[in-house]
Formats: C-alpha cells, sequence, structure tokens
C-alpha cells in the first residue's frame, strides 16, 4: 500500500504520527500546498516523502498518484477540495478515504424544509462507476464522521433488533488560554469546515426521508461521561445523518453538536456580517474570501495543544429495542484527553481523534478485512475488527446505558 495523504494540517499531521507506528503500508507521500510544511511532516519518518500539491486540481493529484505509484489517496483537508481529489484518485486508479464528503448546497426556495443538494451526492451520484472499476471510495471515515457510523454498525448488528434514532452526541470541556492563562477563543478543529457545518441547515432523517430545520435547533442538554458533564447540544449539518439511514434500519437519525453560547454567537455573527461567505470579494486591489479570511486570523487548530487543557467525546446515542425486544438506550462513545495525546503524540486530542480513525480503516483495508467497491460509507463494513484495534492502538471505546425515553425527545 502506497498511501498520497493530502494535507500536513493538524489532522494530516496526527495522520502522520499514528501511521508512523504502524507497519501495514510501504509508503506515504504527504502532499500539501505548503511544500515546506509537507517536508517537515515527512521528516517524521523514513517512509515518508513530501510534496507540493494544488488540492483543487484534479490533474495535479492524478499527476502525484501516478509518479509515486499511489494506491491509496487519503484526504486530510477542508471538504471543499473533496471532488478534485476524488476525481483525480478515480482518474489515477487509486482507491479514496474520505473524513468527510462532497459539500451541500441549500434547497434555493425552502432550505430550512428541503434539502437541495445533500452531502455526498456529489459522490454517490457517480459509485456505479467506482463499482465498475472494482475500486472503492470509504466516505466519511474520520471520528465524526466515521467513528460514530462504526458504533452505529455495531449497535444494529449486536445491540439492537430495532432502532428508533441512531444520535451522535458531540461535545467536551476543552479550554484554551493565552499566556497569560486567560481562556480565549481558538476553535480545536478546521474553522472553515465549523462554519460549513454549523451554518447550513441541519438534515434529520425522519420517518424514511431527509428534512431540514433552522441552525441549533432542537437543543438538549447531554451529560457526557469520564468528567465532561452536561453540555448543551444543537442541530448541526453532518455526515452521520446522510450515511447511516443508507445502511442501517432506524426511524430517525440526527447529529448534535455542543458548540457552547460563545461559539453559536460568533458564528451568528459571522454570519450577519457575510464573514462565512466563501465566495470571493475585491478588497484593495485583491480578491478574497471572506471565510478564508477569517480562518486565517483565527490560531492554527494544529498549534493550540500545548495551550489547552480537557477532554473530548464522540459517540451514538442509540434507542429502540435490544435483541429480546426490550426497550434500550444506549451511547457508544470514545474519550480522548489533550494531555495524554500531547504526551504521546504531539497533537492536540481533536485533531488526533479525527485522524486515528482512517489509519485504522487503511490498515483493515490493507490486511483485506474490510473490502469492498463503490462510494461506500464505514456502515458497510463489520465493526468488531475495526473496535478491536482502536484498543490495540491503545485508545479504547466506552458503552454507557442511558435512561430509557422516546424517540427525539430532547433530554438526557
Amino acid at each position: 500500500m502506497k498511501i498520497l495523504l493530502v494535507g500536513a494540517g493538524g489532522v494530516g499531521g496526527a495522520f502522520a504520527a499514528i501511521a508512523a507506528r504502524r507497519d501495514f503500508y510501504e509508503q506515504i507521500v504527504i502532499a500539501d500546498f505548503d511544500a515546506a510544511k509537507a517536508e517537515r511532516a515527512a521528516q517524521a519518518d523514513g517512509r515518508f516523502a513530501g510534496a507540493r500539491i494544488d488540492a483543487s486540481d484534479a490533474g495535479a493529484v492524478e499527476a502525484l498518484c501516478r509518479e509515486h505509484g499511489i494506491t491509496h489517496v487519503m484526504n486530510a483537508v477542508d471538504p471543499v477540495f473533496d471532488m478534485p481529489l476524488f476525481d483525480g484518485a478515480f482518474a489515477a486508479g487509486a482507491d479514496y478515504v474520505d473524513m468527510a464528503m462532497s459539500l451541500s448546497k441549500p434547497h434555493p426556495e425552502a432550505p430550512y424544509e428541503k434539502t437541495g443538494v445533500k452531502l455526498g451526492d456529489e459522490q454517490f451520484a457517480v459509485a456505479h462507476d467506482w463499482e465498475a472499476a472494482g475500486r472503492l471510495a470509504l466516505v466519511g471515515m474520520g471520528v465524526e464522521p466515521g467513528l460514530s457510523d462504526v458504533f452505529a454498525r455495531y449497535a444494529a448488528d449486536h445491540l439492537f433488533s430495532e432502532i428508533d434514532e441512531l444520535g451522535t452526541r458531540d461535545g467536551a470541556n476543552l479550554v484554551v488560554t493565552d499566556d497569560d492563562g486567560n481562556e480565549v477563543f481558538a476553535p480545536s478543529f478546521s474553522m472553515w469546515t465549523t462554519i460549513e457545518e454549523c451554518l447550513n441547515p441541519p438534515v434529520v432523517w425522519q420517518d424514511g426521508a431527509w428534512h431540514t430545520t433552522t441552525p441549533f435547533s432542537e437543543p438538549e442538554v447531554f451529560d457526557f461521561p469520564e468528567g465532561i458533564g452536561p453540555v448543551e447540544c444543537v442541530n448541526v449539518e453532518h455526515e452521520e445523518v446522510l450515511l447511516m439511514p443508507r445502511w442501517i434500519d432506524c426511524k430517525r437519525a440526527t447529529f448534535k453538536y455542543g458548540l457552547g453560547d460563545e461559539f453559536i454567537t460568533i458564528l451568528k455573527v459571522l454570519h450577519t456580517l457575510g464573514l462565512d461567505r466563501t465566495e470571493k470579494v475585491r478588497v484593495k486591489g485583491v480578491e478574497v474570501s471572506p471565510r478564508d479570511v477569517v480562518a486565517a486570523v483565527l490560531p492554527d487548530p494544529a498549534s493550540v495543544g500545548p495551550r489547552m487543557t480537557g477532554k473530548t467525546c464522540a459517540g451514538l446515542w442509540v434507542t429502540g429495542k435490544d435483541k429480546d425486544g426490550e426497550p434500550r438506550s444506549t451511547y457508544l462513545y470514545h474519550v480522548v484527553d489533550n494531555e495524554w495525546t500531547m504526551r504521546e503524540y504531539g497533537h492536540q486530542c481533536v485533531v488526533w481523534q479525527t485522524a486515528i480513525n482512517p489509519v485504522i480503516a487503511l490498515e483493515l483495508i490493507s490486511r483485506g478485512t474490510w473490502s469492498g467497491v463503490g462510494v461506500l460509507g464505514p456502515e458497510a463494513f463489520d465493526a468488531v475488527p475495526f473496535l478491536h484495534l482502536l484498543e490495540e492502538y491503545g485508545s479504547p471505546w466506552g458503552l454507557r446505558e442511558q435512561a430509557i425515553r422516546e424517540p427525539g425527545l430532547a433530554s438526557s
């Protein structure tokens, strides 16, 4: 296996640090628009090489794949680049792994009632081409989406006979401070991606169809495990809702994220001022995207680890009936402590938790444990080998029984 890792930022750097401890591949070419950043990341292991790439150019992706004999393209950049990387991998004869999916476009007349172009629609539209070529595009294989989808497969196969709701719930108690110890606003993940998913109309799967709602709707307080505690979570557009119902029978699928009042206020202000826009505007003779400017002026998520404390939790709340037909409510989760990831890997916990899952998936693919063709999500594969390997990597997952609730009710 020869892997092209596109992106040497926070998640890409963590991916490389995790993969450096494994032996399932022959080479990883780390490519970034910033060639120096890629070269620095490549110094971590003798099996790594650095290269420059323009991720917006499918032809450049294809050429770099052919130059290095790449078998698998690993996408670790913002989802705006998904389709050029996806198309470039296909043109080069390589398989593809993504931690997100192709971007959505809201319904032009009724964005908060109807779906427009959904997350992943562009990729699923050409699934038959990947199938005909006998090739695999594994999409949504980060932590959320990704591990949460693995949890859904595990719950459907081993815990539940009927599923009312697959409810992804994400929360943390992370704090970032400045040099004087004062708490500061510093997103722990790509701000470009965060704006995209938080300000788009959230999608909910209900009664056999996808619907949309308003941003930050249906707030509920969820009590997260391992000391994180209660966090208010709200609806956010996310890939799980578009993936899980394709392979798993459920009455409802949701994604709720613990953003916090300050973050929600900031996002609303950015939207009001038009600073969430991706279309370029001319400023003193230079064309710039407002969202790119916002992302550029905030701290790099890869750099905040030494000033961050706390834990992050990704998980899936499943309700329905157990294998004996009795009501069941279970939260499957994965908690990561920033102190541990910084000490063990030198990367902050949010990017590390995102990066470990595609590394595991690629290892399972290299072994032949996971195999398939077409455009597939993590739900299409056996969850047990994945969860065993997650534990082997030194990062265990948990399971907690919840109070029984009616489907869709906002309580914890």
